[in-house]
């Protein structure tokens, strides 16, 4: 993918099918290029033999496509600056009060095959509107920043009554992540 933006979509869409109720993408950078990626869930989990396949891009859960490129290509982008992946799941069988995903990606930012960051806001927004019954938790921080929303308290303050899809809603939310990036 062109962009780590994109990445953190593909993933957080895994999320979603996986049953998650709320969603937590972290970026952490630190003042020597290490940039640290991790989406945690609620969600399924997996189990031992498709935790153990998932790195593999010809292996899916999925029933639309013979190939999940997903994982593959965020481990591609870690690994070539230097990174890694780790993923840590807990299935919902075996721990019923205690399940989910967590992926972390570690990335060097000052090495030549970083993939950018791209458009994180945009991605987010995406995925607010497609999934607005989903609490999406998202904190940027960095040393000369930090950018942090929570789709639960936007929710507090508008009630059941208003859809976080609606126009005027992600609007609002783009401005409010862009305006902390400033």
């Amino acid at each position: 993918m062109k962009e780590l933006s994109l990445n953190i979509l593909d993933i957080a869409k895994n999320s979603v099918t996986a049953g998650a109720k709320h969603i937590g993408i972290l970026l952490h950078e630190e003042a020597d290029g290490w940039l640290t990626l991790t989406i945690q869930d609620d969600g399924k989990g997996m189990d031992e033999e498709t935790l153990r396949r998932v790195t593999d891009p010809f292996y899916t859960t999925r029933t639309t496509r013979k190939v999940g490129m997903g994982i593959p290509l965020l481990t591609l982008a870690a690994e070539q600056t230097g990174g890694t992946v780790t993923i840590r799941s807990r299935p919902k069988e075996t721990h019923p009060d205690d399940h989910g995903t967590e992926v972390l990606a570690t990335f060097q930012t000052r090495h030549l095959d970083f993939t950018p960051l791209g458009n994180v806001t945009d991605s987010l927004c995406v995925l607010i509107q497609g999934n607005p019954e989903i609490d999406f938790t998202f904190i940027h921080t960095a040393p000369t920043f930090s950018v942090a929303f929570s789709t639960e308290e936007i929710r507090q303050i508008l009630g059941n009554e208003v859809s976080l899809a609606e126009y005027e809603v992600i609007a609002w939310i783009r401005g409010y992540i862009e305006q902390q990036y400033e």
